[in-house]
């Protein structure tokens, strides 16, 4: 690769990263109330729907409570965002190049298989961020309210209480990666080919330029593309909350590992328990990942 073509390709994935933090602030911002609910809803049965866990919520520990352990996912969520974006696409124009490669008279356009694995590549490489971030917010979501009763100061100290009583790094802090992994590579390969797809549909049948299609229509396509995401890749979700609310000491752990998880799961609530929760995240998904590609399309097209 030449000097100039590197310069280029380092600039063009620059772009990438920083279009995909802005629009991961959106995300937070706008998605962080039906996480909570979410959250609840999966590591409790002390709510019957999603509307009762808002309420019981809302009376009991004030409308601020829908934001509670929000900074950790403001700044984390973004630069997760920021990589998964970052990734894919640099996984995109590596299947292009290889694609044109393999025959001269190619344009480089990916399959959809391609764009899977490219998806599937921008979550794999996220999840090293995305799965300690998650289980510090989740743990945060979780604790009592009472000041009294709370379990961790912040962030910061439930870091460290995961590390100093949960095993170390990798038994605390990443408890539940495994799952983290499989849930990010299946969410992100359907997530992006998804979008994908819908653009590229749109852009063929109305005979303009991708970035001709208008603002409306890529939000439609992005929160359409948020809950196949989600309809994809909701059962790993709901293990992984689960594993990530468990007592923190190893010797006191409800669910010894993956396998287990999955075990009592079913053997307690059968089939539906692997999608508790699922009604407020398909209603969080759709306005959620609507601005997500909404702000990355469009702070893509003006910063290139």
């Amino acid at each position: 690769m030449s000097g100039d073509a590197s310069e280029a390709s380092g600039l063009q994935t620059a772009k990438d990263l920083f279009s995909g933090a802005v629009g991961g602030v959106a995300q937070v911002l706008i998605g962080q109330p039906f996480d909570i609910v979410k959250v609840r809803l999966q590591t409790s049965t002390a709510y019957p729907n999603a509307l009762s866990a808002a309420t019981a919520i809302y009376k009991s520990e004030g409308p601020l409570a829908f934001y509670k352990g929000t900074l950790t996912p403001l700044l984390g969520i973004g630069a997760c965002v920021s990589i998964q974006f970052g990734a894919f696409h640099q996984a995109r124009r590596w299947y292009e190049s290889r694609n044109i490669a393999s025959s001269p008279t190619k344009t480089g356009d990916l399959s959809y298989g391609q764009y899977y694995a490219a998806g599937a590549y921008a979550g794999v490489t996220n999840s090293v961020l995305s799965g300690p971030i998650e289980h510090v917010r989740i743990r945060l979501q979780t604790q009592p309210h009472s000041l009294a009763e709370r379990l961790y100061k912040g962030p910061l100290d439930c870091v460290r209480q995961l590390v100093s009583q949960g095993g170390g790094v990798a038994r605390g802090l990443y408890r539940g990666q495994v799952v983290t992994v499989w849930r990010e590579a299946q969410a992100y390969g359907v997530w992006f080919t998804s979008f994908e797809y819908l653009m590229n549909a749109d852009a063929a049948r109305n005979k303009i330029d991708r970035k001709l299609v208008p603002a409306y229509k890529v939000a439609f396509y992005g929160g359409l593309a948020g809950e196949a995401l989600w309809l994809a890749s909701y059962p790993f979700d709901v293990i992984k909350s689960k594993m990530q609310t468990d007592a923190l000491r190893p010797a006191e752990q409800r669910y010894k590992n993956l396998r287990d998880c999955v075990a009592q799961t079913f053997r307690a609530e059968g089939a539906r328990g692997f999608w508790r929760g699922l009604g407020p995240t398909l209603l969080r998904a759709m306005p959620v990942s609507a601005g997500t590609f909404a702000v990355v399309e469009y702070t893509m097209r003006a910063i290139n």
